[in-house]
């Protein structure tokens, strides 16, 4: 170790401890997951030091404004460009109007230079702060940290080209709580995709539309009369917007999936116990009545998968027969007219199989 001394100009962050720690108690929601939250009001409660914000020791870098000698120190300089990108200091710049930012999403290694940094230079500039930060984890690999070194880094457009980008998107939120430690696993990739992706979502579509089409000439029943299960099926498709608003907000995109699953395999448990199929010999009014449920509760579904899987959603919605217009949240309020030709179904979720080693 060399030891070196250099002019330097400081930030007074030690000014900005107590107004740090009052931002964390008041708005606990500025800062997650817990343990990335917990970690940080630890630091600052330690007590803060001036920052060093320039450099004289080397050129590069942004000079120093009226002392061209420094070099602005790297962080402060990265993290005001959130600003300057949106047009900052001219303040009606029309970017200007995304500020403050309701989330700065950001590795957990750079949690603290978002959390405790920024809002002081934020606070010291009298610029209003972002309404969250959150802190994601790292990934491994098959319980290892990646490294060049291992040579065990992975590269997703690799996985992108075998599995298809939106099974990797889901796997990647599916498999660990958002904002954790994750290990990727090419064992639970596959398992994800061939039991929730190809059976649980995609034989229930497969299954539903391909009987709408033998038994219903491809046509979309009109919503008939509701039993006591059907209504109790559509009733928790009905909450899914609240229930995923709740949890975006959160960043809980781990537990927003979850909630999408329990319907799906209540949907599941309901086309397995009404056997539609069968009542198109007994009952065919019914058939047609329970086959229009499961249509409005997979447009729900599907509805609430767009952010996790816009490409095989707009898919499925597509095989729906659902318009553009309507495929936001807000229209689910609103049922599909019945009598409209839906196309032939074709799988949108198809098993993966390990190729046969050459």
């Amino acid at each position: 170790m060399e030891w070196l001394k250099e002019p330097s100009y400081f930030f007074r962050l030690s000014d900005y401890q107590d107004r740090l720690l009052e931002l964390y108690d008041r708005h606990p929601e500025f800062l997650g997951p817990h343990g990335a939250r917990n970690e940080i009001i630890s630091f600052v409660k330690q007590g803060l030091r001036n920052l060093s914000i320039s450099r004289t020791s080397f050129k590069w870098g942004i000079p120093v404004p009226g002392d061209e000698q420094h070099v602005m120190y790297v962080w402060f300089d990265a993290l005001a460009n959130y600003l300057s990108a949106l047009g900052y200091p001219d303040t009606n710049a029309q970017r200007m109007a995304f500020w403050p930012a309701s989330l700065h999403l950001v590795g957990k290694d750079i949690a603290r230079f978002h959390a405790i940094y920024w809002p002081a230079f934020l606070m010291a500039a009298g610029i209003e702060l972002p309404e969250k930060i959150f802190a994601n984890g790292w990934w491994t690999i098959e319980g290892q940290k990646m490294s060049k070194s291992l040579g065990n880094v992975v590269d997703p457009r690799e996985l992108v080209a075998e599995f298809g980008l939106d099974a990797v998107r889901f796997f990647v939120l599916r498999e660990v709580p958002f904002g954790g430690d994750s290990d990727l696993s090419r064992k639970a990739l596959i398992t994800r995709n061939n039991v929730e992706l190809a059976n649980d979502l995609g034989n229930l579509a497969q299954r539903t539309l391909s009987l709408v089409a033998r038994n219903c000439g491809g046509i979309l029943p009109e919503r008939g009369t509701l039993t006591e299960e059907d209504q109790k099926l559509l009733a928790q498709v009905s909450v899914l917007p609240q229930l995923l608003g709740a949890q975006f907000e959160r960043c809980a995109l781990t537990d927003a999936l979850e909630d999408v699953w329990k319907v799906i395999r209540a949907c599941n448990a309901y086309i397995d116990h009404q056997a539609p199929w069968a009542l198109r010999k007994t009952d065919v009014e019914r058939m047609a009545d329970v086959l229009r449920v499961l249509l409005d509760a997979l447009r729900g579904i599907a509805t609430m998968l767009q952010p996790f899987m816009p490409d095989s959603m707009a898919r499925m919605l597509d095989q729906l027969g659902v318009a553009q217009d309507e495929r936001i949240f807000a229209a689910l309020e609103v049922p599909l007219p019945g009598g409209r030709q839906l196309p032939a179904p074709q799988g949108i979720f198809p098993r993966y199989v390990e190729p046969e080693p050459s």
